[in-house]
C-alpha cells in the first residue's frame, strides 16, 4: 500500500552559495531568488548575484554603477562586462582561478567598497486584474445611468 504521507521538499541550496559564506554573518545579509539566480543583499544594497546556468549566466554577476566598471575590471582580474546585462560586470565560473577571484570580490563587498552594489528600485504594487475589471464594470454602470435615452 502506497504511503499517504507527503514528501517535504528541502529548499535547494545554490551551487555557488559557498562563495558568499563570509558575508552570511553580517546582520544585514539577505538572499532573494532573482530570475533563476540568487541575489545577495548587504546593507540594503544588491551586491552580488549568483548564477549557475549556461553562459553567460554561470558565475558572479556584479551589480555596480557604470562609472566604476573600468576601475573594477582593472583591479579584479578576469572580471568583464556582462554580455547581456551590460550595466553589470561578470566573473565567469569557468575562469581558471574562479575561487580566488570570487573571494577577492566578496572581500571587497564585505569591506563595504562603495564601487560594489546598487540600490534596489522601489517596487510599485500592481493592482490585480480583478480590481481593474470591477472598476471598469462600475464605470460602465455609472455611464449608463447618465446616458440620455432616446425613445
Amino acid at each position: 500500500m502506497p504511503s499517504t504521507r507527503k514528501k517535504i521538499k528541502k529548499p535547494k541550496t545554490h551551487p555557488l552559495l559557498w562563495v558568499v559564506e563570509s558575508l552570511m554573518e553580517e546582520p544585514s545579509y539577505l538572499e532573494k531568488p532573482m530570475f533563476g539566480c540568487l541575489a545577495i543583499y548587504l546593507r540594503g544594497r544588491l551586491m552580488i548575484v549568483l548564477a549557475s546556468g549556461d553562459e553567460p549566466w554561470n558565475g558572479l554577476l556584479i551589480p555596480t554603477e557604470h562609472q566604476f566598471h573600468d576601475a573594477i575590471v582593472k583591479e579584479f582580474q578576469d572580471v568583464v562586462q556582462h554580455s547581456v546585462l551590460k550595466k553589470w560586470l561578470y566573473l565567469p565560473e569557468a575562469t581558471e582561478d574562479f575561487e580566488s577571484r570570487a573571494q577577492d570580490i566578496v572581500e571587497a563587498v564585505r569591506m563595504n567598497d562603495q564601487r560594489f552594489g546598487v540600490e534596489p528600485k522601489e517596487r510599485v504594487k500592481r493592482k490585480s486584474k480583478k480590481f481593474f475589471c470591477k472598476v471598469i464594470q462600475r464605470l460602465a454602470k455609472n455611464s449608463n445611468k447618465h446616458t440620455p435615452r432616446h425613445g
